[in-house]
């Protein structure tokens, strides 16, 4: 690794703005902003095919592409979210990357890092403790203890914290309520993180925060509660973007870390600002498919903060699209059977008005017989300029033909899929019905009295964030492929004022994911040296 003053020296980050964590990891001050451009360089979304249990390498990818476009003499910069200790000790045991495309020092980046996840979770439930504690000492701005929508915030998988009961034990210990909690990066105060784009937008933003309603009906914000400045000094220095490089020492922000399938998806605004303000190209990953973190950029974050992508790249592998026809089996045949999500993803990212390219990913045991059919699928039948990418095993060398791809492909004019004038339950219904090419779209009662009153109160003119199933295009995870026609179910919705939009969560989502039988907690270890075992991707 090189020292990260050298890394932010090649990006064009005077000293004066670092703040170093040791000799490889960094915080920018925000300040750099004011002394930047606007916007210079080409934002280049990375998206993916529905991913399978495996992943199938966008964050490779990303790494990797701003890796080959340094190669062929650009200036680039990757920007991706910080990996949520969840997935790193639930199923994944590690999220930077793999191979020679990893943002580093990767152990840091997946175990604490400078410390961000930690504040946001800390913010989290210091409001959580300070409305109890207001309801403990006279409530006195009469909130309705039934009405209270501010969950507390842990960064682990435990599905037993979906739903509990606080304020056990009697009086002295508050009143019994029911309560939750969610993992850190689907919280509100994650998704505020993420969006904010000063100090000042983070404080307006935490004042925003609705917190639950008066017994007469009236949203409740958390600057009634009089502790936004409490908030904002928990979250003061985890607002500067994080800055790391990558195994070949191109630089890269790594801050914020929002769910795609539950939030946002993307990485934080300010570092996507700083990142547009020093390089020619931004490669900046989305969450999951281009039906959850690419459309939520286009319809939530380009929006709010006028960053356009220029064009998006979809990641696909041959193993990816066989696993759509619901075979484990690689064959050309189940390649034809499963093509159509992929085919979907081009069409549906095409629509939002940016040029597409494919990067297939190559994995060491693949047929090359196979990524032929797929690249000449893509070429030919999708009208898709494509390339193979081995990023993984070369490193920028191996994503040259991609990177030309990315540079030749001709910026469109970006556009979200609704109008913001539109009702709640109309811009659910275009997402649904455009996007994930539902037939029919069925909100529960309770999830319309919620929209209802959030549009009656202003605030319909939020965009919607759809909680959804990030393994299908659907609300069931297990209808593969590239259905449509089917019935799409939103059952509940919360209003998050702070993060500026509306959650509407369809299906069996939750907030809080669970463990499975064998995490990837029982392979991480720590070496004689100190060094982290099992984190390698």
């Amino acid at each position: 690794m090189l020292p990260i003053v050298d890394v932010a020296a090649r990006l064009g980050v005077p000293s004066q703005y670092l703040h170093t964590y040791g000799p490889h990891m960094a915080k920018v001050r925000l300040d750099l902003l004011a002394d930047l451009p606007p916007q210079r360089g080409k934002l280049i979304l990375v998206t993916a095919v529905s991913p399978t249990i495996h992943g199938e390498g966008k964050t490779v990818t990303t790494i990797g592409l701003a890796q080959a476009l340094t190669a062929i003499g650009k200036h680039a910069v990757a920007t991706v979210r910080q990996p949520s200790l969840g997935p790193v000790f639930g199923q994944k045991g590690g999220a930077t990357g793999g191979g020679r495309s990893q943002v580093l020092p990767h152990d840091r980046i997946n175990v604490h890092f400078t410390g961000d996840f930690h504040a946001v979770a800390a913010a989290q439930n210091t409001l959580a403790a300070l409305l109890d504690a207001s309801l403990y000492h006279g409530n006195p701005l009469d909130i309705d203890p039934q009405s209270i929508d501010w969950p507390r915030a842990v960064d682990v998988n435990d599905r037993s914290l979906r739903e509990v009961i606080t304020g056990l034990g009697g009086r002295i210990n508050g009143a019994p309520r029911v309560a939750n909690f969610v993992i850190t990066a689907a919280s509100e105060m994650m998704a505020i993180l993420g969006m904010a784009s000063s100090l000042d937008d983070l404080r307006r933003r935490l004042g925003n925060i609705v917190v639950g309603t008066t017994r007469q009906g009236r949203f409740v914000r958390a600057e009634e509660l009089g502790i936004t400045g409490s908030l904002l000094m928990l979250l003061a220095d985890a607002i500067h973007p994080n800055l790391a490089q990558t195994t070949d020492g191109t630089p890269a922000f790594v801050h914020s870390g929002p769910f795609a399938n539950i939030a946002h998806g993307t990485a934080s605004v300010v570092s996507l600002r700083m990142a547009m303000g020093l390089a020619d190209y931004v490669v900046n990953e989305t969450g999951f498919a281009a039906d959850l973190g690419a459309e939520k950029f286009f319809d939530i974050v380009m929006p709010a903060t006028g960053l356009r992508p220029s064009v998006a790249v979809i990641v696909a592998s041959v193993r990816a699209v066989a696993a759509q026809s619901g075979s484990a089996e690689v064959t050309v045949d189940t390649l034809a059977a499963g093509i159509g999500n992929l085919a979907r993803h081009v069409e549906n990212t095409r629509s939002f008005g940016v040029p597409v390219v494919v990067a297939v990913n190559r994995f060491p045991k693949d047929d090359p017989a196979h990524l032929a059919w797929l690249v000449d699928y893509c070429r030919g039948t999708l009208n898709v300029p494509c390339a193979v990418s081995e990023l993984y095993g070369q490193g920028g060398e191996g994503g040259r033909e991609l990177a030309e791809l990315v540079v030749a492909a001709e910026g469109g004019d970006a556009r979200p899929l609704y109008e913001p004038e539109l009702s709640f339950s109309d811009k659910i219904r275009r997402v649904a019905t455009k996007i994930y090419r539902a037939g029919a779209v069925t909100i529960s009662p309770a999830a319309t009295r919620k929209l209802r009153k959030m549009e009656a109160d202003g605030f319909g003119h939020l965009p919607v964030c759809v909680a959804k199933t990030q393994y299908s295009f659907t609300d069931n995870p297990k209808l593969l492929g590239a259905p449509e026609g089917f019935e799409f179910t939103v059952n509940d919705a919360y209003l998050r004022a702070g993060a500026g939009f509306v959650t509407a969560v369809s299906g069996s989502m939750s907030l809080m994911p669970g463990l499975g039988k064998t995490p990837a907690a029982l392979h991480l270890d720590v070496a004689p040296d100190g060094s982290m075992v099992g984190l390698d991707g």
